[in-house]
């Protein structure tokens, strides 16, 4: 099965067009045999329409209507009712299409000849036609479904990767983060004493040979203070994709990660220029998280990014709205946010979030210029 519907996805367009109208025809030429101008001109008419079917599916169907009252053709109203129901999202659209289809094909022409000769048959071809309306529009409703369910699948899968990240650069900051304490307070520690140990050897020294080795040692120590100060504000830094030393975003990246994320927002005010990397660094992780919050929790929302600062401080408020999908039922390790306001304590800062109006708000306070 699976196999068979990726053999239909490889068709091209224009060939599915072309065999829509081919069987069309055929239907329409069954019923055209021996018939008059009018006849072959709304039929004609009709399979033309289903070359717009995609781009305009209302349109392509009433233009089939004519034929399925003159002719009672088939082919070309069931295909283009098919195409309207995999597009549209108005039920009540797809029931008064049906009912006109199958009102077109029981009342047939001459409208008076129908409802003088036979009314009785005319109502039971009705219901007939409105049972055969129904295949197309349940079936394109399941196409429709089926389509909206791979992008929810697909929408998933990216936010539990994006997740999945999230929870990485989070425990490889906080790896990396212990590692520097433990440099700092233990390794650096130890090393200063080696070169205080071998001042004083060089003071003390009786000979030019223990105070010229004693010499070095302190230089080394020195060399080696400096290069273990570099690595614990490496290991410090903020963590990133990967464990190497890629750059660090800001707050001039907000627009590329806006982009991508393909949701509603929009942006205003900006931050001071003496805002230190660090804060536009939690700028930036919190309108991160925030959009990856409202994509799972409330996608469909519009959203509002605010870039605000005062004499002492700086940060983002991001808004958003009430949720017009149903929301990502995906299992979350709850540590974004806790990331995020233990993030803006260390810079001496805070993040307060929690319900607004009918959506949900993020604000982020950090201090202008704090390393």
């Amino acid at each position: 099965m699976n196999r068979l519907v990726a053999l239909w996805r490889r068709i091209p367009a224009w060939a599915l067009d072309i065999l829509a109208v081919a069987v069309a025809a055929a239907d329409a030429w069954l019923y055209t045999t021996d018939a008059d101008a009018l006849t072959i001109g709304v039929c004609a008419l009709a399979c033309a329409a289903l070359l717009i079917r995609r781009r305009w599916p209302l349109a392509a169907f009433a233009l089939t209507l004519p034929a399925a009252l003159v002719a009672n053709i088939l082919a070309a109203p069931v295909i283009a009712l098919f195409a309207l129901a995999v597009r549209t999202r108005r039920r009540w659209l797809l029931f008064v299409c049906g009912a006109l289809f199958a009102a077109a094909e029981a009342i047939g022409w001459p409208v008076t000849t129908q409802f003088t000769d036979d009314q009785n048959w005319t109502a039971v071809t009705f219901v007939y036609q409105l049972a055969t309306a129904a295949a197309p529009i349940l079936l394109g409703q399941l196409v429709q479904t089926a389509a909206d369910l791979r992008a929810r699948i697909a929408e998933a899968e990216a936010t539990k990767r994006h997740e999945r990240e999230l929870y990485t650069q989070t425990v490889l900051s906080r790896e990396r983060n212990q590692l520097a304490r433990e440099m700092h307070d233990v390794v650096s520690h130890q090393v200063s004493l080696i070169s205080v140990q071998a001042g004083a050897l060089q003071v003390t020294a009786p000979d030019d040979a223990t105070r010229e080795a004693a010499a070095s040692i302190r230089s080394l120590s020195a060399t080696t203070l400096e290069e273990l100060r570099s690595m614990v504000m490496l290991l410090r830094a903020a963590g990133t994709q990967s464990p190497g030393l890629a750059p660090q975003p800001t707050v001039s990246d907000l627009g590329a990660l806006i982009s991508a994320s393909g949701l509603p927002v929009s942006v205003s005010g900006e931050l001071p220029a003496d805002a230190s990397p660090p804060a536009q660094r939690a700028v930036y992780r919190t309108v991160q998280e925030a959009l990856t919050n409202v994509r799972k929790h409330a996608p469909g929302s519009s959203i509002s990014v605010r870039l605000w600062s005062d004499e002492k401080s700086c940060g983002v408020t991001v808004v958003n709205g009430r949720a017009a999908e149903p929301p990502l039922r995906l299992p979350s390790a709850q540590l974004g946010l806790l990331g995020l306001r233990e993030r803006a304590e260390l810079l001496g800062g805070s993040l307060q979030s929690g319900p607004a109006g009918d959506g949900f708000h993020v604000r982020l306070t950090v201090p202008r210029a704090r390393a």
